[in-house]
Formats: C-alpha cells, sequence, structure tokens
C-alpha cells in the first residue's frame, strides 16, 4: 500500500503553479529551430493523486496534479493523464500556427482544435497479459482568416511539421527504462534498458513539498473542473475483455498573448471535463508550455499502471516516484527522441516482483503504446465557419 504523504485538497495550493522562473527563452518554442529537453520528476501522493515538478525547455518549471475518476477509484480532484496529453498536443499545434502565421503572411484572426484520441486495453490485467493500444488521433482545425484556402493549407502542414508533439506521434519511439528499488539500481527486462547515467531520487532531491515562486499563487485557474462526472465503480478486465477509451478534447488559441485554453474530457466511458491553460510564447510567464502538459500526461498515465498494479496485487510499496527525460527538436521538421524513464520504488518485495511492476506498467501504458507505434493524426480544416473538409 502506498503510503499517503499528503493530498492534492491539503496542500493549500492550486491544482497547478509554477516554482521556478524561467532562465530564458525556451528554443523549442514558436518556429525554432532548436532542442531542448524536458524534464518531469513525478510521485503517488496516496490513492490515485499523483504530483509532477515539470521543468521546461526554458527552465521554467511547475507543479501539476493528476488524479483519476470514479471509474478507477480515483477521487476526481485533478485531470486524468490522458487529458494532459490531450491538452498538451491542442497547445503545442495551435501555437506552432500562430507563430508560423506571419512568416507564411496569413492572418489569422481566431484559431480552435477539436481533438479525439483512441485508446484500448485487452488481454488480462490479473495475469499480466494486458496491453495498452492507441490509435491515430483525429484533429479537427478551424481557422477565420482572409488568406486563401491554398494558403492556410499550407500554413496548417507546417505548424504540424513543425510540432514535437505530433513528431512523438509520428516517430515509433524505443522508450527506456531504469529500475532503481530501495536505492539500488537493477538490471532491467523485457523493455529497453536506459544508457543514462544514475539519476538521482526525487525524495533526495527536495528536502519539501513544492511550493509557487512569487507571484505564481496569483496566476488564474491553471487548472480547473468544468464538470464532475457521476459516480461508477471501479473495474478490471478480464482474459477475453476489450475496453476502449476515447478522450475528446476542445482548444483555442487567444492570439494576443501566445495562450491556449484547452479542455479534456472521457468521451468513453465517461468521466469530469477539466479545463488546462498553457502559454505558448515561451517564457514561461502566465503558464506551462503544451509540451509541459504533454511530457506530464505521460508520466501520469505510466503512474497510474504501476498504481493499479500494486493495488489489485497488493504488492507491499510503499512508495514510487520516477524521473523522465523527453528530448525535442522544434524547427521545419520537428522530431522526438525515446522518453526516457528511471523508476524508483521503495518495497518490501523480491527484485522479480518489481521487475513484472515494472514491465506490466510499461506493457499497460496508453501513451508508451501511442509513442511505441507511428500515428499519423487524421486532420480536417474548416475555414471561415464553413464545413471541414480532410487536409489534403
Amino acid at each position: 500500500m502506498i503510503e499517503s504523504t499528503t493530498s492534492i485538497a491539503g496542500s493549500g495550493h492550486p491544482l497547478a503553479f509554477r516554482t521556478a522562473p524561467a532562465r530564458g527563452a525556451s528554443p523549442l518554442a514558436g518556429a525554432g529551430p532548436g532542442r531542448g529537453a524536458l524534464r518531469v520528476e513525478a510521485r503517488a501522493i496516496g490513492g490515485h493523486q499523483k504530483e509532477a515538478l515539470v521543468e521546461g525547455a526554458d527552465g521554467a518549471r511547475w507543479r501539476l496534479t493528476s488524479d483519476e475518476g470514479p471509474a478507477l477509484g480515483g477521487t476526481d480532484l485533478a485531470p486524468f493523464p490522458l487529458g494532459f496529453f490531450s491538452a498538451g498536443l491542442m497547445a503545442d499545434v495551435l501555437g506552432r500556427i500562430v507563430a508560423l502565421a506571419p512568416a507564411h503572411d496569413v492572418p489569422v484572426t481566431a484559431a480552435s482544435l477539436a481533438t479525439e484520441h483512441y485508446y484500448a486495453f485487452s488481454g488480462s490485467f490479473f495475469a499480466g497479459t494486458g496491453r495498452g493500444s492507441a490509435e491515430a488521433p483525429r484533429l479537427d482545425l478551424a481557422l477565420s482568416s482572409g488568406a486563401p484556402a491554398t494558403a492556410l493549407k499550407q500554413l496548417v502542414r507546417a505548424a504540424l511539421d513543425a510540432s514535437p508533439a505530433i513528431a512523438a506521434l509520428r516517430t515509433p519511439l524505443a522508450n527506456t527504462f531504469a529500475l532503481y528499488v530501495n536505492g539500488r539500481r537493477h538490471p532491467v527486462e523485457g523493455v529497453h534498458a536506459s544508457t543514462t547515467a544514475d539519476v538521482i531520487d526525487p525524495f533526495k532531491a527536495h528536502a519539501s513539498a513544492p511550493a509557487p515562486t512569487a507571484g505564481a499563487a496569483d496566476l488564474p485557474d491553471l487548472i480547473a473542473k468544468v464538470h464532475g462526472a457521476p459516480p461508477k465503480s471501479a473495474s478490471l478486465p478480464g482474459q477475453s475483455d476489450r475496453i476502449e477509451i476515447v478522450i475528446g478534447g476542445a482548444g483555442h488559441a487567444t492570439l494576443a498573448d501566445s495562450g491556449v485554453h484547452a479542455e479534456s474530457w472521457i468521451v468513453r466511458p465517461g468521466g469530469s471535463r477539466f479545463a488546462l491553460k498553457a502559454d505558448e510564447a515561451g517564457t514561461g510567464a502566465r503558464a506551462p508550455a503544451g509540451l509541459a502538459l504533454y511530457v506530464g500526461g505521460i508520466a501520469f498515465c505510466y503512474l497510474t499502471q504501476l498504481l493499479r498494479y500494486i493495488e489489485y496485487r497488493k504488492h507491499k510499496v510503499r512508495a514510487v516516484r520516477i524521473v523522465q527525460v523527453n528530448p525535442f527538436t522544434a524547427g521545419t521538421r520537428a522530431a522526438a527522441g525515446p522518453v526516457d524513464t528511471h523508476l524508483f520504488v521503495n518495497a518490501d518485495e523480491p527484485d522479480d516482483v518489481m521487475q513484472k511492476l515494472l514491465l506490466y506498467a510499461a506493457n499497460t501504458c496508453y501513451l508508451h503504446a501511442a509513442l511505441g507505434r507511428s500515428l499519423e493524426p487524421r486532420v480536417s480544416l474548416a475555414i471561415n465557419g464553413a464545413p471541414a473538409l480532410p487536409l489534403e
């Protein structure tokens, strides 16, 4: 049983806030080119509640919180992991459109994006044969502009090519893992092994709980629940069951300040709707960048699968933390490198049990499954309120 160290409600802070200011402009913002890596330190804080510190390529660090809804027995106080991923992708794509529009000489007076992401679980959770999977997402863009349709289509194509979030979906990534049990690193089995040196355990790296920097607590509603989901009992798939999950999203750019307002919700099987704000200016001044939300979602998703196995197999695990590094390249042809995840576990279990825990969670994490494939988004474009058409 994971030892509860605090709770989302008990921290006395907003669901998200800045804990360190930016050190400079992000090399991944705008039209690029540039290279950088985002670093996530995440931990389980009790139940399905999770907390992460996400450091962007600009050096700004943000505390984010995640929870699960009633379907998994969570308290539904903060966004679910797949919602972070959805919101982050919307913000990254819309931010690229706004940033590239002047260079393409295309005036854009409004930009919005609706998305659907598709995931599924098959196999047996109990037997350890479960597998998460993902299909290509749907992206429905809507732009208002006096520019010709051909110019707007070229702008959208350029923005998609410049988006590291899209690059991560298009490129099959061989994500890597490292395992530390009770402070000692162990070889990993069944997954690609991390080749990086040992990283510092977040428990040792931070002497106190995260707190907002001066003025950061005044940033309004970086994360907020729009409305909640009805209670639903938790369930797990049996040997032959297949569970399908659809995540909906809607976002729009605030053109005056390079911001994005995004909302995510679980269409199927149903869940709460959360609003998340992003800042695509690259300064880390008002909100996390979309990529920070995106990589935070990956870390939270993996933690969720770890916690599910710990809970239902009744493993004697006291604490779980991860350090995750996500390298990206921005520019006319964006790129994403493998996600490098270091798992720290404090437990009274044999080493082979912890090996299986790492492997089973990797196999069932929907976002690791998505990043392990080549998923070309299905994109449509609506111009000035006309019906949406597939992007040619």
